[in-house]
């Protein structure tokens, strides 16, 4: 079998006796998920059991261990049905349920967390990492991060930093949409500027380049979580998971998640032709119906559009995003709506408020602010992040 061009930090500890030996003896915690493999598709918590390392307890990000749970759905496994093991989980029905309690670590030497992210701060994992690093600061419980690619590459960054008032599960952190770091990097931002102090030790990858794509390392893609189905909605995501903040079906529910989105009001044609007039770089739109078999408008006939990227380095996910909601705002003003229902435990502001990371940019898509000039606006928002997020790169 050829090696892959990458080693993730899971494939490090598995063939490095040093890094190996290093936690004989230990009790040893384990926050994974299904994309937690080696690069020949062994499950980590499988790697460290057969090679007699003391796992004794998991615990599970959101989607639960084995991804089971969809967005947003209460993760209440106590034992993992594969391995049997016991699970703390780190997603349940409340905001304190995202941070173990003291207790469930203070027996532990080392926390393991080895997430596949996906380059975009609403997506939950850094944050569960990050909460968890916290309360092992607290009772001195050391934290290994086992390192993987930024499968959107590491070099591009677009949009703004959460600002004071506006932080959330989807936005702990004054981080921009698409940051550009690994999970090892960004770990290392919230020990230096983010204030979750802990012992933390990165296992970094060897062969990652920052402009690589995941289909450029190698390595197998295994979903992160139920609806990141490809690379390819990864590469979509940081601009269509602000879709969640709307009435809009973002395409759970269909084989395509955020690459199709719509509602049954949606006046395809109409639809299109406004999002064609913005010309988006990189990208292009066919009309298309759909119908999502779960969640928003499970079972009911959408219309809307796909999202085709025919140049992924020009290809702007954010503006694009944007560009989506203000066609979706502009055309069909009685029908769109932004969601006010509770998001990720917030019931005092609206979604798309706390995707975004303040109102203003909603304010500007209400006044009908031209995407491409909105998504150029919000970087003068993001130069300390961008200096402090220098300071802890990790690859060349």
């Amino acid at each position: 079998m050829t090696r892959p061009t990458v080693q993730t930090g899971l494939d490090q500890i598995v063939h490095d006796a040093d890094e190996r030996r290093r936690l004989e003896g230990a009790d040893i915690g384990m926050i994974v998920n299904p994309a937690s493999v080696t690069s020949d598709l062994e499950h980590a918590i499988d790697a460290f059991l057969e090679r007699d390392l003391e796992i004794e307890r998991l615990f599970a990000p959101e989607h639960g261990v084995r991804g089971e749970a969809q967005e947003m759905e209460a993760v209440d496994q106590t034992r993992d049905p594969i391995s049997g093991l016991p699970v703390v989980s780190l997603y349940g029905d409340s905001i304190e349920s995202l941070q173990p309690e003291p207790g469930q670590l203070d027996d532990l030497d080392v926390l393991i967390a080895d997430l596949q992210d996906v380059g975009a701060r609403y997506y939950t994992y850094a944050s569960t990492i990050g909460y968890v690093m916290e309360i092992c600061g607290e009772v001195g419980v050391d934290v290994w991060v086992l390192d993987r690619p930024n499968p959107i590459n590491g070099t591009a960054l677009e949009g703004n930093v959460v600002q004071e008032g506006w932080h959330s599960f989807v936005g702990t952190q004054p981080i921009a949409n698409r940051h550009g770091m690994t999970m090892g990097e960004l770990t290392r931002y919230f020990v230096e500027y983010g204030g979750w102090e802990c012992n933390l030790r990165v296992v970094e990858m060897e062969g990652w380049e920052r402009s690589m794509w995941f289909d450029e390392t190698g390595l197998p893609w295994v979903m992160p979580s139920p609806n990141l189905t490809t690379p390819q909605t990864a590469t979509v995501y940081p601009g269509q998971c602000l879709l969640e903040g709307t009435n809009l079906s973002e395409g759970r529910g269909t084989t395509r998640p955020f690459e199709i989105f719509g509602a049954p009001w949606i006046d395809a044609p109409r639809f299109k032709a406004k999002l064609d007039s913005f010309d988006l770089p990189g990208v292009g739109f066919r009309s298309t119906s759909f119908r999502p078999m779960f969640q928003t408008y499970a079972g009911e006939s959408c219309r809307g559009a796909q999202i085709h990227v025919r140049d992924r380095e020009a290809y702007d996910s954010l503006a694009t995003g944007l560009a989506v909601l203000s066609a979706a705002y502009t055309c069909f003003t009685d029908d769109f709506e932004w969601q006010d229902d509770i998001y990720e435990f917030v019931d005092d502001r609206l979604a798309i408020d706390l995707l975004l990371g303040d109102a203003d940019v909603r304010d500007a898509i209400e006044t009908e602010t031209q995407p491409v000039d909105l998504a150029r606006e919000m970087r003068q928002s993001r130069d300390d992040f961008e200096e402090k997020r220098e300071a802890c790169l990790l690859y060349e």
